[in-house]
């Protein structure tokens, strides 16, 4: 199935000339389907360059996937012209009263900054904890996985004695081999970094919501995720193209003398030569298990109720419109700077409630049961109770 955009996005046509199925907007409208609805807030300056790769990663899958384009209002872009992001982006105050079922927060060149010295800290801030109410599972990458595991959870980042950038050999955490995010996955994984600052694996060890998925010896942690399954934290840039390292080392090497050079990037790490890609395939199938098992398996079927704790939806909620606060309109005024001093309290990110289905496990879906891994996964969870005309299989 295609990824559904605006037709005039620049992205449409680099996709499509990768012979990916890119979606018309009228196309899509006459399909009696409903597709999954992600919103990516984009902080990266490269904003076309970055829709782009991302757009690359979500296309690649068998769901219709309804794409909306978010940046910060209180930040002016300066990479991008203003006609573009007038005609493709919108600000929090043109969502904050919708439900997604999925988000992805970019990375930002902000990491020698501390959080609050951000000029757009404060409204980040808000979306954060809106995404906690209106989108079912969220996905950080790098910056925004740095920003979004500390709001949320106090794991504060810690700057490096030198950039980390290049490609890097990853190993999953032995206890979470049958993490869904990463099923799939070999033992050992190459996947690319571009960073000032670091998040340790013993400060996400240390925290109780949180669990440590996959990690490498140079580059140290990878991914993480909290135990309920609504937030992912990607610190690397697995969307990264082939040339994306390449361009900021030249860009790096402009502007001082001494810019690292990306480590395990180039044959015989002569940056003269062209750089190689092998890190392609695990980082599809990243954007595809995220999609696949953490939104489409698991969001409710009504949008509107998404983001919202299961144990709070009404019976045969999903085949009626929401009621009661959920349907009011979200305050996206900005929030001050004492709204954002400091991480969410914990009280306020307890894990959302599942709701397990009441009838008995056929013996088809018994034998799996000692299989399913710990992260609170259940594929039937929150769906219609009708019998669909195919029930994916999870674990093949």
């Amino acid at each position: 199935m295609p990824i559904r955009i605006p037709d005039a996005l620049p992205a449409t046509d680099l996709l499509a000339a990768e012979n990916i199925f890119v979606m018309t907007e009228y196309r899509a409208m006459h399909q009696d389907i409903r597709p999954l609805r992600v919103v990516l807030l984009n902080l990266m300056p490269t904003k076309i360059a970055t829709e782009t790769q991302i757009l690359r990663r979500l296309s690649n899958t068998p769901l219709q996937v309804e794409i909306t384009l978010l940046r910060m209002a209180s930040h002016d872009a300066k990479n991008v012209s203003e006609q573009h992001l007038e005609t493709f982006y919108r600000t929090f105050g043109d969502i904050a009263h919708e439900h997604f079922d999925g988000m992805i927060i970019t990375g930002a060149p902000v990491e020698l900054l501390d959080f609050e010295e951000v000029d757009y800290w404060p409204e980040l801030c808000r979306i954060m904890e809106w995404s906690s109410t209106h989108v079912h599972s969220t996905l950080h990458i790098c910056w925004g996985a740095q920003a979004g595991i500390y709001f949320h959870y106090g794991v504060q980042k810690h700057e490096l004695p030198a950039k980390m950038t290049g490609v890097f050999e990853h190993r999953q955490i032995q206890s979470k081999l049958t993490s869904p995010l990463l099923r799939g996955f070999d033992d050992l994984f190459w996947a690319p970094h571009s960073r000032y600052t670091e998040v340790r694996a013993e400060d996400i060890e240390a925290h109780p919501e949180l669990e440590l998925l996959a990690v490498s010896d140079e580059a140290g942690v990878y991914a993480a995720k909290s135990v309920d399954s609504r937030r992912f934290f990607v610190f690397g840039h697995p969307e990264y193209d082939r040339a994306t390292l390449n361009a900021e080392y030249e860009r790096d090497t402009g502007r001082m003398d001494d810019a690292p050079k990306p480590q395990h990037y180039y044959p015989d790490d002569d940056p003269s030569q062209a750089p190689r890609s092998n890190w392609r395939a695990h980082a599809q199938l990243l954007y595809t298990n995220w999609l696949n098992y953490y939104v489409y398996q698991t969001t409710p079927y009504d949008v509107r109720l998404a983001g919202k704790e299961s144990g709070d939806a009404p019976a045969g909620a999903q085949e009626s419109a929401p009621t009661g606060d959920g349907d009011k309109p979200y305050d996206a005024r900005p929030a001050g700077k004492e709204g954002c001093d400091g991480p969410k309290n914990a009280q306020e990110n307890a894990p959302m409630k599942a709701v397990k289905r009441e009838a008995k496990p056929s013996a088809a879906e018994s034998k799996y049961v000692e299989r399913e891994d710990d992260d609170g996964y259940d594929p039937w969870s929150d769906r219609r109770e009708e019998t669909p005309f195919f029930e994916p299989d999870p674990w093949r």
